[in-house]
């Protein structure tokens, strides 16, 4: 009886010290080659088509130009329709971030307080719209695997400002491309989910579609991606106030 004991003693402690389970990739790995992916050119242009849809199923179609250097660059710009032309929106590197309405006939600095607000009347917040690195902007865990799927839980690192608390991201694990992903606000509700669609072009991937929903609001935005070019040595002064205002 004492020998039994003694082993079901033993037992209870190995399990109560063993290990969490291991996956295949760490999250700090994962993110890393998520980067890789998104931002593997030296640069890249597009034409974009957004299908904005309110609760209503009522929609409006925009166009825009797109530009985009390293990881820390973009300037998104309206082009059609008429009424909406030469809206753009500009993010740099250390959390800089410019709008510019035509009306207006100045750029405006948006702060990180407001980056949650809507971007020119899409389903984007200016925090969606924002360019940057997954390894240098959120920590997290693997959730669970799904198939051919990494399922992340990802919160902003303390030094990162967001109005997100946290995001769930499914990420495929042959091509590290983010497949779906959960946005929730401050108070833990899911605010919105995102649905990517990627192709290849050459030796780069890019996201020829995403559909992004308002779970909130019920309304939707659907951005194709078309026309895109890799590495075309875009100039940095592309990415000036004086070129957002150049419209």
């Amino acid at each position: 009886m004492k020998t039994r004991l003694l082993s079901l003693v033993a037992v209870l402690l190995f399990l109560t010290s063993a290990p969490a389970p291991l996956f295949a990739q760490d999250v700090a790995t994962i993110l890393q080659k998520i980067d890789q992916v998104l931002f593997q050119p030296n640069d890249q242009t597009s034409n974009v088509r957004m299908v904005l849809t309110d609760r209503n199923g009522n929609e409006r179609v925009r166009e825009a130009s797109v530009w985009q250097k390293g990881s820390d660059k973009r300037l998104f710009r309206f082009t059609r329709p008429a009424s909406e032309a030469g809206i753009a929106f500009l993010s740099l590197p250390d959390d800089l971030m410019y709008l510019y309405m035509p009306a207006f006939g100045r750029e405006r600095r948006i702060a990180s307080h407001v980056k949650n607000q809507s971007f020119a009347g899409t389903d984007f917040s200016y925090e969606d719209m924002e360019t940057k690195e997954y390894a240098r902007t959120y920590t997290g865990r693997i959730l669970r695997e799904e198939g051919n799927l990494y399922v992340l839980e990802l919160t902003s690192l303390p030094n990162i400002r967001s109005d997100y608390s946290k995001m769930i991201v499914a990420v495929n694990k042959q091509t590290f491309t983010p497949e779906r992903s959960e946005s929730y606000d401050r108070g833990g509700n899911l605010a919105k989910t995102a649905a990517y669609t990627w192709k290849r072009q050459g030796n780069y991937w890019f996201p020829s579609e995403i559909f992004l929903k308002d779970e909130k609001k019920g309304s939707a935005t659907r951005m194709v991606m078309f026309d895109v070019k890799f590495d075309t040595n875009i100039s940095d002064q592309v990415f000036t106030l004086r070129n957002l205002t150049s419209f």
